[in-house]
């Protein structure tokens, strides 16, 4: 049974969602602000974080940095509609995916379940090359690190995904739908920005010019690519 965390500062969301996810077979954890979602994941095993954003004490963003601190557990951010700007925010400081208040369940319990089945079958799957290479960018599968001329780069899970995929096929061309089906393992629905979030923050740590990008390129209304050489 995965346990997951829901953290909102309404209470009455909080049952809602919890309703939902018992339905589901899920074990639900309860926090009301960002300092008890920490709490929480350093005392149990928490396999998914549904979290608002806007909460007392400790916000959903400053509780998304100091999650990642420690976990790399999928984090999906919940967000009123005119909230883009921390939509954006959010992926960028390592959320997995976000869903707009009022939230449709069937969409909710969709998501969750991808972004399980994503963090449950890290590593496995298709063998691939161990190790990958496009210019001074190496990515080791074995032991999930990528390094940048050598030096270690961090990278959030998603991050780490959607650069594989792309290193895979160099000079291959894949869309934002594409890379959301292939990474998300679900259907593109309502993923607005999120993929340009991901790549433009792989750039900033992958690239010394993000700006003039020498190894993940965009091709203009076609999606990305990364370069095989140098």
């Amino acid at each position: 049974m995965y346990n997951i965390l829901v953290c909102d500062d309404e209470k009455d969301i909080v049952s809602a969602l919890g309703i939902y996810l018992k339905s589901d077979g899920y074990n639900v954890f309860e926090a009301y602000n960002g300092v008890e979602a920490l709490a929480c994941i350093e005392r149990e095993e928490i396999h998914l974080v549904l979290m608002d954003i806007m909460m007392p004490e400790m916000d959903g963003m400053e509780a998304m940095v100091k999650i990642r601190e420690i976990s790399n557990v999928p984090v999906i951010l919940l967000t009123a509609k005119s909230e883009d700007t921390d939509k954006v925010l959010g992926l960028t400081v390592g959320a997995d995916d976000y869903v707009t208040k009022p939230f449709n369940p069937v969409e909710l319990q969709a998501r969750v379940k991808s972004q399980l089945r994503r963090y449950m079958q890290l590593g496995s799957g298709q063998q691939t090359k161990a190790k990958l290479r496009a210019g001074g960018i190496e990515l080791d599968d074995k032991s999930k690190e990528v390094t940048l001329d050598g030096e270690p780069v961090n990278l959030t899970r998603t991050e780490y995904e959607i650069l594989k995929l792309l290193m895979e096929h160099p000079d291959e061309v894949f869309s934002p739908n594409q890379i959301y089906e292939e990474v998300w393992k679900d259907s593109p629905y309502g993923i607005e920005n999120t993929v340009a979030v991901h790549i433009r923050h792989l750039r900033e740590k992958l690239e010394y010019n993000p700006a003039e990008p020498r190894y993940l390129q965009v091709v203009w209304g076609r999606g990305y690519k990364v370069v095989s050489g140098d």
